[in-house]
């Protein structure tokens, strides 16, 4: 199991008497692509989180959320999903074109289940794969690396109670964000943000 955990992570499980316990836990759950429960569970899925690093480095995580089926399994080694009408930072994004290395996390709280994805992304900005999701201003392709089913240990159970109203939805206007009406930001939107039209609804 050398190659699973580096120095930091073994002289911890070394302190706690771990390691035995690391090495069959990577041993019997780590996998390198997803399996049929897999994907099923993130096809239900209607968030997740999302960890990028910059090229230094530094660390960033954001949240992604969507319909079920938002999140796709092209095959057992590949996940996509859409990115929407943002902020206009793209710090998720912009730190895969120069660290393609990113992490997802899938958390069900109804059901109180998680799985944890590793790969390398890329961004796709035109296509049939872009067009085939409903408001994406571009698309996230995942090349699956490795995948770890979490223990439901800790995770409480909730309910939703109402779906975002700002998801995208084809036969459905979608409202803007309130905030880009606000004084300080309305004259920075960009030319093509619905927020410009006022006929759109926040």
């Amino acid at each position: 199991m050398a190659e699973t955990y580096h120095a930091g992570q073994r002289r911890l499980q070394e302190r706690f008497d771990a390691v035995r316990l690391a090495d069959r836990v990577a041993e019997k759950t780590t996998q390198v692509e997803l399996d049929d429960f897999d994907i099923a569970f993130v096809g239900r899925q209607i968030m997740f989180f999302l960890a990028t690093a910059d090229s230094q480095g530094e660390p960033f995580c954001t949240y992604r959320g969507g319909d079920p089926g938002f999140v796709r399994v092209v095959d057992s080694r590949t996940l996509v999903w859409p990115e929407y009408n943002g902020n206009g930072m793209f710090l998720a994004p912009g730190n895969i074109l120069v660290n393609p290395r990113v992490h997802v996390l899938f958390i069900d709280f109804a059901t109180q289940q998680r799985l944890r994805v590793a790969g390398r992304a890329s961004l796709a900005f035109e296509g049939t794969l872009v067009e085939s999701f409903y408001g994406a201003r571009f698309v996230v392709k995942v090349a699956v690396d490795r995948v770890f089913p979490n223990c439901k240990r800790y995770i409480p159970k909730m309910e939703v109670t109402e779906p975002a109203r700002h998801i995208p939805r084809e036969g459905q206007a979608t409202p803007v964000a309130d905030w880009k009406r606000c004084d300080w930001a309305y004259d920075a939107l960009p030319a093509d943000d619905p927020a410009r039209d006022p006929s759109r609804a926040e």
